[in-house]
């Protein structure tokens, strides 16, 4: 039996009418060609088989068109429309995506990482904060390209996509201080984690900028759970130092604030403001509804593929770090202070 010959770019375009340049944009840049056009070439493709031609060829290129997303939690709460946004814009540039969930197990991470040495997938997203297991220790060199979302990777080697986490938080600092509030304890301090460590700097930026002293005693520490802000929002009664207004490192802390008090008697926003972080699904569905920032979470999902597809396609780079701004949205839980003393009394 003869072998078939294989289809050829040329005898596609030769069978749909049009220039060998145009069937390279209907593949590549789709969205640049009319639509008309489009069904044409995707017509001759078909007919000729020239898909799977294409693919071969795209191995011998050690090119998968696909993205690997590295995330501690998928379950997390700040995550699920960020994934939205990077597979969208994935998918409008023909790439598919590979989520890696690796609870921070460096085992996991070396498991996945795999799909890079094999040529499965071509780049990495971050969502994890720092370099994965084994990367980055001999130089540059060993590090595929890679962005880094949400939380930025210390140092300047991995680009960064994300809120301006110091200036959101400085306008959140501001928000409370707007409302009469003087004594703003912060929970959630973490110098181990950029995140935090910019939010806190925001906080004493806006404190400091209005002429207020901090009070290291209303800093607490915090690893951004639930748990953990109930347990900061206990400290703060042991240690007899009681703020009007809570600013919590994210809305999991925040909720945690909110029970503790709750769990004391106390009357919310009019003993104590709380405020959050994030806006995640719940801060509109707790009581009383939480004030927080809103990060553009579907932009950033967006603006962070589309800057790894740029490093990939070598694509000119306007900027390695990318930071979106977070919108104040406010609800009941931040009230104005009362020009009269507050009734503490209630244990």
């Amino acid at each position: 039996m003869l072998q078939q010959k294989l289809a050829t770019i040329e005898d596609v375009a030769s069978i749909a009418g049009v220039s060998i340049a145009t069937v390279s944009r209907a593949i590549n840049e789709p969205t640049k060609v009319a639509e008309e056009t489009r069904r044409r070439v995707n017509e001759a493709i078909a007919r000729t088989g020239y898909t799977s031609n294409a693919m071969a060829r795209s191995l011998r290129m050690r090119r998968a068109n696909m993205i690997l997303i590295l995330a501690p939690d998928v379950g997390d709460p700040n995550f699920s429309n960020i994934l939205v946004g990077l597979e969208t814009e994935a998918s409008k540039r023909g790439y598919g995506v590979l989520i890696g969930n690796t609870q921070n197990d460096p085992t996991r991470e070396t498991d996945y990482l795999r799909f890079i040495s094999s040529n499965q997938a071509d780049g990495v997203i971050l969502l994890t904060g720092h370099l994965p297991f084994g990367y980055g220790h001999d130089g540059p060199a060993r590090v595929p390209p890679m962005v880094a979302v949400n939380e930025p990777v210390p140092g300047d080697q991995v680009p960064f996509v994300g809120v301006d986490n110091l200036e959101g938080a400085r306008i959140a600092a501001e928000h409370l201080l707007s409302q009469g509030h003087r004594r703003i304890a912060f929970i959630g301090r973490s110098p181990s984690r950029e995140v935090s460590a910019l939010r806190e700097r925001g906080y004493r930026a806006a404190l400091s900028d209005a002429g207020i002293g901090i009070d290291p005693m209303l800093i607490l520490d915090g690893d951004g759970t639930t748990e953990s802000g109930r347990q900061a929002a206990e400290h703060m009664f042991v240690r007899d130092v009681l703020p009007t207004a809570f600013l919590c490192v994210n809305d999991a802390t925040a909720l945690g604030v909110i029970i503790a008090l709750i769990a004391r008697g106390y009357d919310l926003p009019r003993q104590f403001s709380v405020m959050g972080f994030d806006d995640i699904s719940f801060a509109s569905f707790v009581t009383p509804a939480l004030t927080t920032m809103k990060q553009p979470r579907s932009k950033i999902g967006e603006a962070a593929m589309n800057l790894l597809l740029a490093m990939l396609e070598g694509r000119p780079i306007e900027r390695r770090n990318v930071l979106l701004r977070s919108e104040l949205i406010l609800r009941n839980s931040v009230a104005r202070l009362g020009s009269s003393e507050r009734d503490l009394s209630v244990s």
